[in-house]
């Protein structure tokens, strides 16, 4: 093989694991919809993956003719005949991409519209999202309940989303039930979206927000309706109560140096500057990243710029033993 094919065929293959390296995330993929919203969403972009497949098919189609019908021949040393213009071909290939245009436009238009109307009616749910460096807090008006990470919601109910931003612009993303969203300081936007079978849905920031962007993470839980209730009635009558001496230490312990930033309701703990942590034992992750088990909440409180650089969460000055403490007492709140 010559040099030059050799390095033709190394710039392929690198942008081969460049394009196939975004194929792992099934968790993530936009092909593999679980909602309306999703579907619709997907739908669009098959149409323009259609369209411009034909394209592709017949500009390399006319490029292969071209290439072959007019290329030079043995003994030809004198330069082809110059053509300047032609109108019919230049009517063709300015018509062609229009009607293309205007095929592409009627779906990606009507799609829009069918998302930017918020949805009405007894089978549908308000809620308020509010991005922070680098948490979520979901607030249900409708229901009193505030929450942080995960995202309940019942299984065939149209959610009704209310975008703000506490700080920077940041971006709403769930790629299996909705497209992205962006959260504009001092603007409200508004989105829709409905899970149609129950399961986790990962969500992430999709607006480079600052260093910890990349773990800037959160899950949707479509629960059955009997599932949602139940979990409605825990977080109104949440369990705050102590269950060893260890976990009353690290309520004294949360009492003095986290109660000033954190919420927990049923108890006197009233914080806004970070996540509420109602029900805290019962989301399946710790800052959106870490596996929500004692040994991971140990890690987190010890050092949270270890793991999100550039948070606001302090280092606190605490020794393992009261770290175990206070972790004892974040996994009795359920």
């Amino acid at each position: 093989m010559r040099p030059k094919h050799r390095i033709g065929l190394l710039f392929v293959m690198v942008g081969l694991l460049f394009g196939l390296t975004g194929c792992g995330r099934t968790d993530m993929s936009v092909f593999d919809p679980a909602g309306p919203v999703a579907k619709m969403e997907l739908s669009v972009i098959m149409t323009s993956v259609y369209i411009m497949t034909g394209v592709f098919i017949v500009a390399m189609a006319i490029l292969v003719y071209v290439l072959i019908r007019f290329r030079r021949r043995k003994g030809q040393d004198l330069p082809p005949k110059q053509v300047e213009g032609n109108n019919w071909m230049e009517l063709t290939w300015t018509i062609i991409p229009l009607i293309l245009m205007g095929i592409l436009a009627v779906p990606t238009v009507s799609t829009a519209f069918a998302l930017d109307q918020k949805q009405t009616g007894p089978n549908t749910m308000n809620v308020t999202v509010k991005a922070s460096q680098f948490w979520w807090q979901f607030e249900y008006p409708d229901l009193g309940i505030v929450t942080a990470q995960a995202l309940h919601i019942p299984v065939g109910t149209k959610v009704n989303l209310k975008l703000e931003t506490t700080d920077v612009m940041h971006s709403f993303w769930v790629p299996r039930l909705a497209g992205k969203t962006d959260l504009i300081p001092g603007r409200v936007n508004t989105m829709w979206f409905e899970a149609s079978q129950p399961g986790e849905y990962q969500g992430k920031c999709a607006e480079y927000c600052g260093p910890s962007h990349g773990v800037m993470d959160f899950v949707v839980i479509a629960d059955t309706p009997q599932q949602f209730q139940a979990w409605v009635q825990k977080m109104k009558n949440p369990q705050v109560q102590p269950t060893s001496a260890q976990a009353a230490e690290g309520e004294k312990l949360f009492a003095q140096n986290c109660a000033t930033c954190h919420a927990i309701a049923g108890t006197n703990f009233k914080g806004v500057l970070g996540p509420d942590l109602t029900g805290f034992a019962d989301r399946p992750k710790v800052a959106g990243v870490l596996d929500n088990n004692p040994t991971d909440v140990e890690k987190w409180i010890s050092d949270p710029a270890a793991i999100k650089p550039g948070t606001k969460m302090p280092k606190l000055p605490l020794n393992q033993q009261q770290i175990s403490a206070l972790s004892a007492f974040l996994e009795g709140l359920k």
